[in-house]
């Protein structure tokens, strides 16, 4: 059993860098019989019994007619998967408890089109595909989420019955995809904002109360601190971002040790999601503060995301 499983694993397992395309080759594409194909051949016996015991010579010509046309359908279907290329991309974060989505690219080189393509890499959350002669497609392929960290795409059928039903090819696929699951945020009132420590460096870029002129935008600031009425006056120059001066900077870390230490440890980490989100929303200076890791206080989406990868991977 341990080599039929070691045997399967490496003729339906496809591994890459994650960026690698993978064209299906006839090793790679499996062919049967559907339900529907051994109805139809048990009616073309029965037909050729009847045909042969009353010597029926249009019968046979029937018969064999349909025979063909079985063994037509056949090749094209397996022609449907032939030489199909499929390309993965790039997986978005999600929190957890949503749908995660796995975007993969089928390319079609050939002068007729694909069609009926069916991938499924869940029970239950098919997906339909049809690509155009000579061109692409880009599907996402769906999956539950129920836990924070990396979920890895599993085994994805892909699928096709076309034209006529009477066979089912298919194919697996196994691109080394994996998609980084954000904690589930539990909302509940932040902590006290204190003042930052570093007002005295800072002053006249931190403070929020007299506006004391503009400066060209970096790659850091916020978008909600650009200045677009004065931006707009001259489209030639960069971005500007409005200043202030005059007033202290609220500045909130957010600590493990504030939780309650007698929730258990994802309840805890889902409040420290929910505080984060809400200081991101107000425009606060955060910062996150877990066992054996601290983050300094910052704004913007990229430290959102620093911030939420981190608790994605945190083990307490």
């Amino acid at each position: 059993m341990s080599l039929l499983a070691t045997f399967k694993q490496y003729l339906f397992r496809w591994r890459s860098d994650g960026t690698a395309p993978l064209r299906l080759g006839q090793r790679r594409i499996f062919i049967i019989p559907s339900r529907g194909g051994l109805l139809f051949a048990a009616a073309l016996i029965v037909m050729l019994i009847g045909a042969i015991n009353y010597n029926l010579a249009l019968g046979h010509a029937l018969v064999f007619m349909l025979a063909g046309l079985g063994i037509a359908g056949m090749i094209h279907t397996f022609r449907n998967l032939y030489g199909l290329i499929i390309t993965p991309g790039r997986c978005e974060s999600v929190f957890a408890g949503e749908t995660a989505h796995f975007p993969l690219t089928l390319e079609n080189e050939r002068s007729t089109p694909r069609l009926m393509l069916d991938l499924e890499a869940q029970a239950g959350k098919p997906v339909t595909a049809s690509v155009a002669s000579q061109s692409s497609v880009k599907i996402n392929i769906p999956l539950n989420t129920t836990q924070r960290g990396w979920l890895d795409l599993p085994r994805v059928r892909l699928s096709t019955r076309y034209p006529l039903g009477l066979f089912t090819a298919w194919a697996y696929l196994q691109p080394a995809m994996c998609c980084l699951i954000y904690p589930r945020p539990i909302a509940s009132p932040l902590p006290t904002a204190m003042p930052s420590s570093t007002n005295g460096e800072r002053n006249g870029e931190g403070g929020q109360e007299d506006f004391a002129g503009f400066r060209e935008r970096q790659a850091a600031d916020s978008p909600r601190h650009v200045a677009w009425k004065a931006s707009a006056k001259n489209t030639e120059r960069p971005l500007l971002i409005k200043q202030f001066a005059g007033g202290a900077q609220a500045e909130l870390m957010l600590d493990w040790q504030q939780t309650d230490p007698t929730l258990p440890n994802e309840t805890r980490i889902a409040i420290l999601t929910g505080w984060l989100i809400a200081a991101d929303t107000t425009g606060l200076q955060y910062g996150l503060n877990l066992p054996h890791l601290k983050l300094q206080a910052g704004c913007g989406e990229q430290h959102c995301r620093r911030c939420l990868e981190t608790l994605a991977l945190f083990q307490p």
